[in-house]
């Protein structure tokens, strides 16, 4: 049984997806949600397997919720009345893109993709459009007072650990997230993040400085004033890397 997450803002949206889903009898409907912030928190409890979700909607837009899932997650197809989203899309690698309104022939083929359990391939259209346009800003999803909220990759200062938690900091606050520190820095682009210590990753952007200490050790002195410790064994590293940035 293939466990789908309905999202969508609108009731009868959702309702047309129900519609359409109930032929296929290995198709079990796990729930709904109707904005962004509320899918990620039914995707954290129901552990769905199929996402059908909207990219417009209140708070999180489709794009940020599927960027910003922590691993593993369940297969995305999104439904929206938008074609430029296309992109985007397939970057976050979405099994499959479907245009409002969604009909059946379509939907039945995009499960059955999921059912192979593989990412089609780019159509010519999608590859001219990803040739044209830059790809999509790397963005984070936190936790912040009880909601989630989308932070882009400038508005990042670090990444660290606390009490085993791992926490994003942005403007002098610090918000949480659902993933390790390891599992993070697996999927940041190391052109623009950096591992310094076990407990910190830095934007290498917001570096200002480095600054030696006794007995091998350094701190890296951020832009916004805050200075970080540097372990020892990463501190040559941590200068290569910078001395490597023009």
């Amino acid at each position: 049984m293939i466990r789908v997450l309905l999202v969508d803002d609108e009731q009868p949206a959702r309702d047309h997806l129900r519609e359409l889903l109930a032929p296929h009898s290995d198709i079990g409907i796990a729930g709904e949600a109707e904005d962004g912030e509320q899918a990620i928190g039914r995707i954290a409890e129901l552990h769905p397997d199929l996402v059908l979700l909207d990219i417009q909607m209140p708070g999180c837009s489709g794009l940020d919720i599927a960027a910003s899932l922590p691993l593993p997650r369940p297969k995305i197809v999104f439904c929206t009345a938008f074609d430029e989203y296309a992109v985007d899309a397939f970057e976050v690698h979405a099994v499959d893109y479907l245009l409002k309104p969604v009909n059946r022939v379509r939907l039945a083929k995009a499960l059955d993709r999921v059912r192979q359990t593989v990412v089609p391939a780019r159509d010519e259209a999608v590859d001219r459009l990803i040739r044209a346009r830059p790809l999509p800003q790397p963005r984070f999803l936190v936790k912040q007072g009880g909601r989630y909220r989308v932070v882009a990759e400038e508005e990042t200062d670090y990444f660290s650990i606390h009490e085993g938690l791992t926490a994003l900091h942005s403007a002098g606050q610090r918000c949480w997230m659902d993933v390790t520190l390891a599992e993070l820095e697996r999927r940041l682009d190391p052109a623009g993040f950096l591992r310094i210590s076990r407990e910190h990753v830095v934007r290498i952007a917001g570096v200002a400085e480095v600054l030696p200490l006794a007995g091998g050790y350094a701190e890296v002195a951020l832009r916004n004033g805050e200075r970080l410790p540097v372990s020892r064994r990463r501190l040559k590293h941590v200068l290569d890397v910078l001395g490597a940035i023009r």
